[in-house]
């Protein structure tokens, strides 16, 4: 037992149940391994992108950048990624062992889960998933079984788009289109440097993360948040309109524990720009937090 530990045997008991009743000489080791249990790092459960021809075989194969989970790590969290399924059983499982989620970039989100009407010469400029769109239902899978199980939740760019589409919200599918009068948002020239900024929510989780006002971001993306999801209000707006991040509505605790989204790349901009590290030092805090809240 760790020195000056005030540890409640109760949660050791509902941990462990009747083999805790039946091995009443071992309480001091059972009390050990739940306070461990307690410290261990947040484990974070990352949605990967897809590719068509993966390196190894030539087949299709999920992919993840490792500034993902380098910037898990650096946080302090645990990074686990998700398996290409589109079972409901295995995506529940997945969340249930996780202590947080976060969703990741990627390719376009299919225009029919949000877009009747969408005209022809815009449907042309989205790129859906290799794996045909599998992985928008995957994630609207995740997305579902993270708010059921109430664990929180962090999306970056696309992840954001599908966040705001699996709540009910809709897309511009194609920026330079739609917006014709809207800054190059895709500058993958310049993938991992601030290229614009963005004006923060008062009051807002992310500008109380950042402390700022304003923040300056990196930009890769042709679609975005068009009619925001009723559960959501926008937490970052660039200078044209383009809103660049979300956040539950005040109280929407109830739904979850912790959630943001973001439609630039925190985990490109973290090792020069404190306010981004802290993006994922704040959700990885929450997971922690909620795992803990949980026992």
């Amino acid at each position: 037992m760790p020195n000056g530990g005030n540890f409640d045997q109760e949660l050791c008991r509902i941990a462990i149940g009747p083999f805790f009743r039946k091995c009443p000489d071992t309480r001091v080791e059972f009390t050990y391994f739940c306070w461990q249990a307690m410290k261990r790092l947040p484990m974070i459960l990352i949605s990967p992108d897809v590719e068509s021809k993966g390196k190894e075989f030539g087949d299709l194969s999920i992919s993840l950048s490792g500034k993902y989970e380098q910037g898990v790590i650096v946080a302090g969290g645990v990074p686990v990624t998700m398996p290409g399924t589109d079972s409901r059983d295995i995506v529940a499982e997945c969340v249930r062992r996780a202590d947080g989620v976060l969703l990741t970039g990627g390719d376009d989100v299919d225009p029919a889960l949000y877009g009747d009407g969408l005209a022809e010469q815009v449907r042309r400029t989205v790129e859906v998933t290799p794996d045909g769109g599998r992985r928008d239902y995957r994630e609207l899978l995740l997305i579902d079984e993270t708010f059921r199980q109430h664990k929180p939740l962090l999306a970056i760019c696309r992840g954001q788009q599908i966040l705001n589409v699996a709540l009910g919200g809709t897309l511009v599918a194609d920026i330079p289109s739609q917006v014709p009068d809207a800054m190059n948002h895709r500058r993958t020239d310049k993938r991992g440097e601030i290229v614009h900024e963005v004006r923060l929510t008062g009051g807002s989780l992310l500008a109380k993360i950042t402390d700022g006002q304003k923040l300056g971001v990196n930009s890769t993306h042709h679609q975005a948040v068009a009619q925001v999801a009723a559960p959501l209000r926008p937490s970052a707006v660039s200078d044209d309109g383009i809103i660049e991040g979300l956040e539950l509505k005040p109280g929407g605790a109830c739904w979850l524990p912790f959630l943001l989204s973001v439609q630039f790349h925190p985990e490109r901009l973290m090792d020069r720009y404190p306010e981004h590290e802290a993006i994922f030092r704040v959700f990885t805090r929450a997971c922690g937090q909620n795992r803990k809240n949980s026992l």
